[in-house]
């Protein structure tokens, strides 16, 4: 629990509780984790936890400290580091409450005997994005050395800002000169979705961070992913970031910058992280050098689709052509699964995504927790799709393990010497 103050404490006589849509779970030790390092804890405002009552053996809403009932007391949830996925969400109540939680994941935490649990399994032990392994004065060194070797370069001022301002992993990384580079190239996007976080014009949301304000020119493009693939072994340059709208419609930029390094090297992965809206542009950069592709999926079901991203210019269709089209040239296709318990893991959803991995043979799945108030999307996807009692986040991994061997899992877009190597 929390006190209105922020402190955090352990209630006794009452165990702690998780959420799948609008059932709740006890939280054992057997199924939960030591909460990853570099998780964070918060309090969630307003909202009443639900906790399982052990002297009565039943959960129960408590507004009010039980030992002292002056004092009002709030839930507490773990935003868990990258690479792992959220079992449960936290067990909370918000009737009456029309604010949305702020854009971030809501994993269900308790206490143990020693340490904070997470509710949580393990996708992904590639620490890309390990806040431990990017030391500020390696940040601040490389970022110098990019302005001295690059000073009218508009693209990676942009991302000293990211990596400095903001703390962006993917931005660290870059001027690590290890894994992954970002690359964001796009101003606007053709889809609304609920949980932007580079864009909130309603609700009581706000963004995360500014969107890149102008687009770059296909050479400093070029000189950002040449820079990095001629430091890094095994690099992956990345279109399609959380700072930016959609990639493709930067299609006249990228095109030229993805010809432009494959003129020069075939080394390094060229990937898009992208919505697939316009299949016809990524018929043209496959055939200018793209290596792979990861699509961002909430749903693989229509109405939920539409319901999340709320296209503007495509249509659902689209997002599947695209797949087809980067699999017929023989292209990596990943998809970004915005997961939330309750949802992803209903028997309706699930049955649905194992038909659409039979017909379209994607070769990986990102399992990314969605950043999205958890009760207010389950009401909003419950409008559109029926969905039942959940199977489990883990049980449909296993089983997606089980029925598709060759079908990649994890959290990172992977260089092409892990291409259907799954390690």
């Amino acid at each position: 629990m929390a006190a209105e103050n922020g402190e955090i404490f352990e209630l006794e006589g009452y165990g702690a509780a998780g959420m799948s849509a609008q059932t709740p779970y006890v939280l054992t030790k057997k199924k939960t984790i030591a909460m990853p390092h570099g998780s964070e804890l918060m309090m969630l405002p307003q909202r009443k936890p639900l906790v399982y009552n052990i002297a009565r053996a039943k959960f129960e809403i408590i507004e009010n400290n039980p030992f002292a009932p002056k004092e009002k007391i709030f839930p507490v949830a773990v935003f868990n580091s990258p690479g792992y996925v959220n079992q449960h969400s936290c067990a909370y109540d918000d009737k009456g409450i029309k604010n949305f939680l702020p854009l971030f994941s809501y994993g269900a935490t308790g206490f143990g005997k020693n340490n904070f649990r997470s509710s949580a399994t393990l996708v992904d032990r590639e620490p890309r994005q390990d806040l431990r392994q990017m030391p500020q004065q390696g940040i601040v060194k490389g970022v110098n050395r990019m302005q001295k070797n690059y000073p009218d370069n508009r693209l990676i001022r942009h991302l000293e800002t990211c990596a400095l301002e903001y703390g962006c992993p993917a931005g660290k990384n870059f001027f690590l000169q290890r894994y992954e580079a970002p690359l964001p190239t796009s101003t606007i996007c053709n889809a609304n979705c609920l949980g932007c976080i580079s864009l909130q014009t309603k609700d009581n949301l706000c963004a995360c961070q500014d969107r890149i304000s102008f687009m770059p020119t296909a050479q400093e493009i070029a000189q950002v992913c040449l820079e990095h693939i001629s430091h890094v072994k095994n690099s992956v340059v990345s279109f399609g970031q959380g700072c930016e709208g959609e990639p493709l419609t930067a299609f006249k930029v990228i095109e030229p910058a993805i010809k432009n390094i494959r003129q020069q090297t075939d080394k390094g992965t060229i990937n898009l992280n992208t919505n697939a809206s316009l299949p016809q542009y990524v018929e043209k950069l496959c055939r200018a050098g793209l290596d792979s592709m990861r699509v961002s999926l909430n749903s693989v079901r229509k109405n939920c689709y539409n319901a999340y991203f709320r296209p503007r210019s495509y249509q659902f269709s689209d997002v599947l052509k695209s797949i087809e089209t980067a699999k017929f040239h023989g292209k990596f296709v990943a998809i970004n699964y915005l997961n939330c318990p309750g949802f992803t893991d209903s028997k309706n959803e699930f049955k649905a995504l194992k038909q659409f991995i039979n017909q379209y043979k994607i070769d990986m799945i990102q399992w990314r927790n969605l950043n999205f108030d958890p009760k207010k999307y389950c009401e909003m996807m419950s409008k559109v799709e029926d969905f039942s009692k959940p199977l489990g986040m883990g049980t449909i991994i296993e089983q997606l393990k089980h029925l598709y061997p060759e079908l990649m899992h994890g959290y990172f877009n992977p260089p092409k010497r892990k291409f259907h190597n799954n390690l």
